[in-house]
């Protein structure tokens, strides 16, 4: 009857769907949730701890079976239901001693769905705004410390989405839009891998535009803090071309 019920909650049809409501004491249906999702039902778990929730909702157990749920939904690679049911144990308990691990969770699954820079990046946005939560509000904690990795992550996936940006408009001649792009990379990420990139193509852009004494002071802060990089080379040999006197 349990394996019935279980199969109904896994949204499957027919006889099975009445079992799922049978009420069942709470350990018992705790733990054949945390059986299934030992045994690598992710999906399932979470329908499972869904129920200890419904069934008793004012049991110890409820408070915990919702973080599960969470956890389980996001081992199954279903992020939206993760984030919800992280978010919901977090309306209900805000101040539990779990709290830091439910932000932590929602933070991963909207870090775990990052596309790549061709696409768009409001995903992106959200990992970044979770995961400054988390290190905000929990800073000494181990969650923390991953999440703050992760952002160093999240912002090179964002200045990268703003080069790809200014690279286009440079290719379409739009150069002053480009420079918007690329200032934005040296003002919001510049400890980013993109930072040398975009004080190069700063240099040409303003070389583009016809102000020369820009090009020198974006080459110059490149070559001061970034000796001997690829791009601080090229930056050079621009300005000995376009602009022998300076």
């Amino acid at each position: 009857m349990l394996l019935g019920g279980c199969a109904s909650l896994g949204g499957g049809g027919g006889d099975g769907a009445d079992t799922a409501y049978i009420a069942r004491d709470v350990e018992t249906l705790y733990f054949s949730a945390k059986d299934r999702l030992d045994r690598g039902n992710a999906p399932l778990a979470a329908a499972l701890f869904d129920e200890v929730e419904r069934q008793h909702p004012y049991s110890p157990w409820a408070r915990r079976a919702q973080l599960m749920s969470a956890f389980s939904y996001y081992v199954g690679r279903d992020y939206n239901k993760s984030i919800a049911s992280a978010q919901r144990f977090l309306s209900i308990h805000p101040g539990n001693k779990d709290a830091p691990y439910a932000y932590y969770l929602i933070g991963l699954s909207y870090y775990e769905q990052i596309s790549d820079v061709t696409r768009d990046q409001k995903i992106t946005e959200q990992a970044l705004a979770a995961l400054t939560e988390v290190n905000r509000r929990f800073p000494t904690t181990e969650y923390a410390a991953d999440a703050r990795l992760k952002l160093d992550l999240v912002n090179d996936h964002l200045a990268g989405k703003e080069m790809e940006i200014g690279r286009y408009y440079q290719r379409s001649g739009r150069w002053l839009a480009a420079q918007i792009r690329f200032q934005n990379v040296i003002d919001t990420y510049q400890t980013t891998s993109h930072a040398p990139e975009a004080l190069y193509r700063l240099t040409e852009s303003s070389l583009a535009l016809g102000v020369p004494a820009e090009a020198n002071k974006y080459a110059a802060v490149l070559g001061a803090n970034y000796p001997g990089n690829e791009w601080y080379e090229k930056a050079y040999e621009l300005i000995q071309d376009e602009s022998p006197d300076a």
